[in-house]
């Protein structure tokens, strides 16, 4: 990229304050704020770019682009689709880049918002694609899997509050997803262990993909080319990262870690301002403790001085933050207990409508729900028993 190119296209490292928000809406969170078109040179040869999308708490996402004298490698190129590859390609393009110039891909996880591009790099320029090897979308390792949303209903609810205030009344009609809608009918036998519905993606996604599929334009799940593990080095941007595998939000999440410079890119392990979904349909017998240790290994890296989420603005204090998730969840486990005092035994359903208001009742909060209660029973804080049906019935010690 040459430096009038640089000046034209590349913004300071500090983005813009948001402006503020309409009389009687809360301000939005950084992670739902709308893609700006600048791009930003945070660090040289490290470059972010932002992508619109629509999801369900979720304004834009940060592909993030890493440049040596062969090209880039970028970070998490958006969603799937024309409206995105486009975005994707008028951003390149501001900073002097191609599509053919970019060599790799790094897809941090397998939700769509972060491997949408990457078999349109594939086939155009022929890159690599890099992810954890245990990378899937769709298909989980055991019978349960299902795709899971981005952000946690606490953070879904906010959303609604900045966009459109109400009283916490809420009116009837607002119950079952996180999104407003009657809880969709699960797939034929699909059911979950405590015995609910699975969280499934938003409609229109499901019917976009769905269309995809019958157009034969199925193939934007990438192939997986150079599959990585913990402790791999990658050798980008002019730069070694070194692979840290951290799952909790999903099972194949993996960072990237530059102790030279103090970089960190945290996919959406580590986000500024809201917290992922964890979900409790794992092939981990305890997905939170897993998100928690996850965590303690971000905090516990040495020379991070500034950490590249994939939403929101690029933040210090990785330790700091990672420690304010663990507080959060912690926070959740108590109130999960002083409910348990209140119903007695009880199950994932009611412990999830205690937890959550009305209009967030459904599959997404039940499934967080029970991670937390199985988190308490796996440390011996809880029972679980079944009830006729075969629905699991907690009650904490």
């Amino acid at each position: 990229m040459s430096q009038t190119q640089e000046q034209k296209a590349v913004s300071a490292a500090v983005p813009p304050t948001a402006s503020a928000p309409a009389k009687g809406k809360k301000p939005r969170k950084q992670e739902q704020e709308a893609a700006r078109s600048e791009i930003t040179e945070l660090t040289p040869q490290v470059l972010r770019m932002e992508l619109p999308i629509r999801m369900p708490g979720l304004g834009h996402v940060n592909c993030y682009a890493l440049l040596d004298e062969d090209g880039a490698a970028v970070v998490d190129p958006g969603m799937p689709g024309p409206d995105n590859w486009n975005a994707l390609k008028k951003r390149l393009k501001q900073a002097g880049l191609r599509v053919k110039d970019v060599h790799t891909v790094i897809v941090t996880h397998s939700h769509p918002d972060h491997f949408g591009g990457a078999t349109r790099f594939a086939k155009q320029s022929g890159a690599r694609i890099v992810a954890h090897d245990a990378f899937r979308f769709g298909v989980a390792p055991q019978p349960h899997g299902h795709d899971h949303p981005e952000v946690s209903v606490d953070d879904l609810d906010a959303q609604r509050e900045a966009l459109a205030p109400e009283q916490d009344g809420e009116s009837s009609g607002r119950a079952g997803t996180p999104h407003g809608r009657p809880p969709p009918s699960p797939e034929r036998g699909a059911r979950t262990p405590w015995g609910g519905d699975p969280p499934r993606p938003p409609v229109r996604h499901r019917l976009k993909w769905g269309a995809m599929r019958l157009l034969g334009k199925g193939g934007w799940v990438p192939t997986i080319t150079h599959p990585t593990r913990a402790g791999a080095v990658l050798r980008l941007g002019g730069r070694e990262w070194f692979v840290v595998h951290t799952p909790g939000h999903t099972e194949d999440h993996i960072c990237l870690h530059n102790r030279e410079d103090g970089l960190f890119l945290a996919g959406d392990h580590v986000l500024p301002t809201i917290t992922p979904h964890i979900s409790g349909l794992s092939s981990f017998e305890d997905p939170l403790k897993e998100f928690f240790d996850s965590l303690d290994e971000a905090a516990a890296l040495p020379d991070v001085e500034l950490s590249l989420p994939a939403h929101g603005h690029p933040f210090g204090d990785l330790a700091g933050r990672c420690e304010a998730i663990k507080q959060h969840h912690a926070e959740r486990l108590d109130r999960v207990k002083e409910i348990s005092r209140m119903l007695g035994p009880a199950s994932v359903q009611a412990f999830s409508q205690q937890l959550f208001r009305k209009r967030s009742w459904g599959p997404m909060a039940e499934s967080e729900t029970y991670a937390h209660l199985e988190h308490l029973r796996i440390l011996g804080d809880a029972e679980r028993t079944s009830d006729r049906e075969g629905n699991y019935i907690y009650v904490t010690a």
